[in-house]
């Protein structure tokens, strides 16, 4: 059995081919995975709980034996599971610290023919790696701005298409970044999930050509940037984009039109004080009279304050302004990208 480091399994070929197996319970998966790991847990949740009470309270060899007889009788399961998961035969197991649980369950595999190796430090030093990534990384950022409504996603979508190097922030985040932001996206993932993806598409992209992204605040929805990748954002070149009103309007009632009116009452509702009795009301009025494009209007209120308030607090100044020729995303994507 060989072990091998983060910075390894990341970013060295010798490991491509070998699939990553997390040894973890369900829950400790859930919150956050590696990218591209299979989950392969050794105890349930209930029984790694026992585990670590006994630890605590009784002694580590209690807990050492209660842990072997809950594996002893899964043996069969892990090794028939793990050549399911890696039909190759070629595994690399991690844990949460890379101690007893990823070592005995990488002996079973080994043991059973398969070509095993074993991540030093777990879960927990991948962590730490992704995270000095995520400040560190030599691509340069760029950032496509503009008011609510600008169609930035979608411009960057098409820009990729054209070949452009993207991260689609408000993607991995499944929220579209406002009060509206959830409506008709999938549950969120933890913020610590978000972070291993954002660093597996990060690392995935050429470092010879700028990276575009979507201009963030700090939470996308209930999801909390990195510090070390938020630092960047908002010091990187920004290219805003500028256009009509009655196009920013227009794609917000089609881009929210389709969903329940009571999704977007609740939307209107939760910004209630910044944007005021009055025109909550009138927005109110507007949804239930079918008129989504006088809601749409007053809810740019608020973002266009909320917008220009952010503008006035980033470190980097605009280096350029688009005016859209088009509310065709591939038309701007041509017109940014020159």
């Amino acid at each position: 059995m060989r072990t091998l480091t983060p910075q390894e399994w990341f970013f060295d070929s010798a490991w491509r081919g070998f699939t990553l197996l997390d040894v973890r319970s369900p829950a400790e998966y859930a919150t956050g995975k590696l990218p591209a790991a299979r989950s392969l847990p050794l105890f349930s949740d209930a029984e790694r709980a026992e585990v670590g009470t006994l630890y605590k309270q009784v002694s580590p060899d209690e807990a050492l034996l209660k842990g072997l007889e809950i594996a002893g009788g899964k043996m069969r399961y892990l090794v028939e599971e793990a050549r399911r998961l890696a039909p190759v035969g070629r595994v690399v197991v991690h844990c949460w610290r890379g101690g007893q649980r990823s070592g005995s369950v990488a002996w079973l595999l080994e043991r059973a023919g398969l070509e095993v190796g074993q991540l030093t430090g777990g879960y927990k030093a991948a962590r730490a790696t992704i995270r000095t990534y995520l400040k560190d990384s030599e691509h340069g950022l760029r950032v496509l701005s503009g008011p609510t409504g600008s169609g930035k996603t979608q411009v960057l979508r098409a820009m990729q298409s054209l070949g452009a190097s993207v991260i689609d922030l408000e993607g991995l985040a499944h929220h579209k970044g406002s009060s509206f932001g959830a409506i008709g996206e999938s549950p969120q993932p933890s913020t610590e999930e978000f972070e291993n993806q954002l660093f597996a598409a990060l690392r995935d992209l050429p470092t010879g050509q700028p990276v575009w992204v979507e201009d963030e605040s700090r939470m996308i929805g209930h999801i909390y940037l990195p510090d070390e990748f938020y630092h960047r954002l908002t010091a990187a070149p920004v290219t805003l984009l500028e256009q009509p009103l009655e196009w920013r309007v227009g794609r917000l009632v089609q881009l929210y039109g389709a969903y329940p009116r009571e999704d977007l009452l609740t939307a209107f509702t939760r910004i209630r004080k910044r944007l005021g009795g009055q025109h909550l009301n009138a927005a109110i009025a507007a949804l239930e009279a079918n008129d989504l494009a006088t809601a749409a209007r007053i809810a740019l209120v608020y973002y266009d304050k909320a917008y220009h308030h952010y503008g006035e607090r980033r470190e980097a100044p605009v280096v350029r302004r688009v005016t859209a020729a088009s509310p065709d995303p591939l038309v701007v994507a041509r017109q940014i990208l020159g």
